[in-house]
């Protein structure tokens, strides 16, 4: 169950879960997080926590060792996140956002050819 209020650091370690295609100890994360971020490991830890609290991951214990696994999946956490960061910044507005990125160089020319592409294909044509 995706929620609104992930921090950006909570995305971090949700970024590494979402990557396994196993469920993942505390020390794995920490293992990627820390070297990336200098964060110390009982930080990744509290953050695990909090994800859990917010029925984004969950726990399972075996043999003693705790084993997270994400309750939501990317994609639709991402949506719901787009979605929230639209409204919240843009007031709604997809084409302010997108005009907005791509005049502030957030997209390669081959990315902004991709757009192209994909707006083609998915507008309906004037035939």
């Amino acid at each position: 169950m995706p929620v609104e209020n992930i921090t950006d650091a909570e995305w971090r370690v949700m970024h590494v879960v979402w990557k396994s295609d196993k469920p993942l100890t505390s020390n794995d994360v920490i293992a990627e997080v820390v070297p990336e971020t200098g964060w110390n490991p009982q930080t990744v830890r509290t953050l695990l926590a909090r994800l859990i609290e917010k029925e984004v991951l969950t726990a399972t214990k075996e043999k003693g060792v705790l084993f997270y696994t994400p309750l939501a999946s990317r994609e639709e956490s991402i949506r719901v996140h787009g979605q929230s960061f639209l409204e919240r910044v843009f007031e709604g507005n997809a084409k302010e956002m997108l005009v907005h990125f791509v005049r502030d160089g957030a997209f390669s020319p081959d990315q902004i050819n991709e757009l192209r592409k994909l707006l083609n294909k998915e507008l309906p044509h004037d035939d």
